[in-house]
């Protein structure tokens, strides 16, 4: 029981995920947690901490979708009813718009999701005894 609360201290949770937001080793924050665009390393190049058992999955693009729907959607009514564009240039403007906060988004919460299950001895990420 005791050793469950010391590995909550031992990884705190908003350190590894502002590193992971900024695409950085949880355990470091100097290495690259990503190789190319989305692809986990195996491993960070720095401290050696491995990565290969992360579950990241489809929660980066479940949360990119959630986000960018949040903050699309009201803007779209809101330029819509308030300027009255024409329908050509108004989608236009949202499709770029959806597109970039999206591909900003996806490699970030990724990071972030593999430093939330690194922080918290997830899928693997649990010490060796």
């Amino acid at each position: 029981m005791t050793n469950t609360t010391h590995h909550a201290e031992d990884r705190p949770t908003w350190p590894a995920i502002w590193k992971g937001w900024r695409r950085r080793c949880p355990n470091c924050g100097n290495g690259p947690l990503l190789r190319g665009y989305l692809q986990v390393r195996d491993a960070c190049p720095v401290c050696r901490e491995d990565f290969h058992h992360h579950r990241a999955d489809d929660g980066p693009a479940y949360l990119t979708i959630l986000i960018v729907g949040h903050l699309m959607a009201p803007l779209l009514l809101i330029v819509f009813t308030r300027f009255r564009p024409d329908p050509l240039i108004l989608f236009t403007i949202f499709a770029v718009g959806c597109i970039s906060l999206s591909l900003y988004l996806l490699p970030r919460l990724k990071g972030v999701i593999v430093a939330i299950q690194w922080s918290r001895y997830m899928h693997g990420f649990a010490r060796a005894a």
